[in-house]
């Protein structure tokens, strides 16, 4: 398996293809980002020369963007309204393409200006945010969003889902063991602190195992997560930032207990690709992701709900357990895997007539 980061020989560019710019909502590499560098990988193996656009500082985004086969523009900016008026002045004086702005940032430094796609990769928030949004969308050939979820709270914009990098299914013996695994950001609109609750009302044997940290966490929600972990004593344990397969080889499940309405759910995929049985709330487009046949979604923000789903996906027969997996694994290929998204975005560019 090829990671979507390392190297790979350039594929060449069709001398007709549209150059397609990518701009970068931050310089370092948050959930937005990742999907903006599986974009640039899909145009490019679909033909296109493909410019990555970010702040030179720090320059996670821009180091990570060339071994995907795109260029790059590093713009110089102190802070996010440097980044704003010097992006607008690059695009008014340089750009020559398609500028695919991934975030509200560019597409609001942007606002106005021809042939952009907006890409929001999760709702405005507050009104100041959805203002900015209205304005940035004026004049766009297009606005995408990950899920249809959003797509209902964003009239006229078009769902777009997310995809993985391309993943194994794992040989997994569920029935190794009663722990359940977390794997994300550790906050209460994540609900982390849902999900230890439900727990202390399950058997002793069922432990819970937290991968994620704190990073961009605001302190109450550290307190909050902290005292409801806590009060699972030692049957929690923080593995602290880890790969998906070592929280998923060690578990017998995972939950996503989230009480915000989740714009997707990309650790959900990668869940449903490497063959871990999961439970999901019914918060935003995670029911979505699972699709209509997932048998264990329980209500957001309700912990005895949350402990009665994770009790009976725990119980499940193994028999049971291979047909939720086995069909989890299906809609991953045909909706979340790298060809599944490089198709999408072949359709879309099809669509809005970019050549």
């Amino acid at each position: 398996m090829r990671s979507p980061l390392q190297p790979r020989p350039r594929p060449r560019a069709h001398p007709m293809a549209e150059r397609i710019h990518l701009a970068a909502n931050n310089p370092d590499l948050g959930g937005g980002e990742l999907m903006l560098l599986r974009h640039a990988e899909a145009l490019v193996q679909l033909g296109h020369p493909v410019t990555v656009v970010a702040p030179d500082s720090p320059s996670e985004v821009l180091d990570a963007a060339g071994p995907t086969g795109a260029d790059v523009v590093a713009i110089r900016a102190d802070g996010r309204r440097d980044y704003l008026r010097a992006l607008r002045a690059w695009d008014r004086g340089e750009r020559q393409g398609v500028l695919w702005c991934h975030g509200l940032v560019p597409a609001f430094a942007t606002s106005g200006r021809p042939r952009r796609i907006v890409h929001l990769h999760q709702d405005p928030r507050g009104r100041a945010q959805r203002v900015a949004a209205q304005i940035a969308r004026r004049g766009a050939l297009a606005t995408v969003v990950p899920s249809h979820d959003i797509a209902k709270r964003l009239p006229g914009s078009v769902p777009h889902a997310n995809w993985t990098h391309d993943l194994p299914r794992l040989a997994l013996d569920h029935r190794a063991s009663s722990d359940v695994g977390y794997l994300g950001r550790l906050s209460t609109d994540k609900g982390v602190d849902v999900l230890a609750r439900a727990l202390s009302s399950l058997p002793h044997d069922v432990r819970l195992l937290l991968a994620g940290d704190t990073r961009y966490v605001d302190a109450d929600s550290v307190a909050a997560v902290d005292a409801a972990v806590s009060s699972l004593g030692p049957r929690a344990t923080r593995l602290g930032h880890v790969p998906p397969e070592q929280l998923f080889r060690r578990v017998a499940l995972v939950v996503f207990p989230s009480v915000w309405a989740e714009p997707f759910g990309l650790v959900v995929a990668e869940a449903m690709a490497s063959g871990v049985p999961f439970v999901v709330s019914d918060a935003g487009a995670l029911p979505e992701v699972a699709g209509t046949d997932h048998p264990w979604i329980a209500r957001a923000g309700d912990a005895d709900d949350l402990a009665r789903v994770v009790a009976d996906a725990l119980a499940a027969s193994p028999d049971r357990t291979a047909v939720v997996t086995d069909r989890a694994r299906r809609r991953w290929e045909e909706e979340y895997s790298p060809e599944a998204g490089r198709r999408r975005v072949a359709q879309l560019l099809d669509r809005l007539g970019v050549t």
